[in-house]
């Protein structure tokens, strides 16, 4: 994956790649319903479920007649099918077949939509199908102009018609998007763009190249981050270190050289988790030495040794008094 590549000439678009989170089940659901047995393209799915057990594929292959699976990695791309995106793994594209990956979270997620749909950008160009449904933050843009620069179909959920509006509105916002409709019209508007001939060959951006391989863990990642971006002054909140900012990036956006990726709200959104977690702990601490210098003040109030208990207790009311304020910090977030 180095350089530039040029798609081959392509019949028809043949794969969909479909992004979701909250609120985004139940549509998954109809759409699996609507589709015929005969879709003649492949649909690849990414739901943020991060590492919790799914039923996923089988509830989509009890909702319609087209079988739904947790791919493995190296499994043969096959239309009629639906792959989904198993917990804790991305899921990629090459070539004709699925891979599986446990690489680094993007927008603190994983599976993530990003790295689905570039791969789908970069294998089928043209022939690839972006479809973004309801969820927050926005997973999906990047991937989404991706798919856009190399030829491809972007299609969203209309945000008001969302559960969670914030993806899809991200992405109508900053990306030319090709159909942004109701779940109502979902299977028939996608059933309308498979089968119908894709565009002429074209050249996948190197930028996108370079950020996949940066994503898959690939070549040099310091090279290609010094090409697409330049050192911002945020730590990655996942591993702490040194974030670049993609160059051009709309919205703005973040990468690590270890592979992690984040947009400007995503990165806001995972510190205050992070920041968050270390209130909690430093409560924890201070509870703990709070029990501590009790126990201390008690014991030397019991050996009669005024001096050190008038110390101690200070020290104790300070303690008390920091948990106390840490506390109303953490229950305020």
């Amino acid at each position: 994956m180095d350089g530039r590549i040029v798609l081959e000439t392509a019949s028809h678009r043949d794969v969909i790649a479909i992004g979701a989170s909250a609120g985004g089940f139940h549509v998954l659901l109809e759409l699996a319903a609507r589709l015929p047995a005969d879709l003649p393209a492949a649909v690849l799915i990414v739901l943020h479920i991060g590492s919790h057990a799914s039923e996923l594929p089988n509830l989509l292959s009890a909702r319609g007649p087209n079988p739904a699976v947790h791919p493995y990695s190296g499994q043969p791309l096959r239309q009629g099918m639906i792959y989904v995106a198993p917990p804790d793994h991305h899921i990629l594209l090459h070539d004709d077949a699925i891979q599986l990956s446990r690489g680094p979270r993007e927008h603190h997620a994983r599976p993530a939509i990003d790295p689905l749909f570039r791969s789908v950008a970069i294998a089928r160009g043209s022939r690839a199908i972006g479809v973004v449904l309801s969820g927050r933050l926005d997973d999906g843009t990047a991937g989404a102009q991706a798919i856009k620069q190399c030829g491809g179909i972007v299609v969203v959920q209309d945000p008001d018609d969302a559960e969670q509006p914030s993806m899809p509105a991200s992405v109508r916002d900053n990306v030319e998007v090709d159909h942004c409709v109701p779940r109502a019209l979902l299977a028939e508007t996608l059933i309308g763009l498979v089968g119908v001939p894709a565009g002429a060959p074209i050249n996948v951006p190197a930028w996108i190249v370079r950020e996949q391989r940066v994503s898959e863990g690939e070549a040099d990642p310091m090279e290609d981050l010094n090409q697409i971006g330049k050192p911002s002054v945020f730590a990655c909140p996942d591993c702490d270190g040194v974030l670049w900012e993609i160059v051009d990036s709309k919205p703005k956006r973040f990468r690590c050289h270890t592979g992690h990726a984040f947009s400007l709200r995503s990165l806001e959104h995972t510190q205050a988790i992070n920041t968050n977690r270390a209130l909690w702990s430093a409560i924890r601490a201070l509870q703990e030495r709070e029990t501590l210098l009790t126990a201390l003040v008690a014991d030397n109030r019991q050996r009669r040794n005024d001096e050190e208990v008038a110390r101690l207790d200070a020290q104790l009311r300070e303690v008390s008094q920091q948990s106390a304020r840490l506390h109303e910090m953490a229950v305020a977030e």
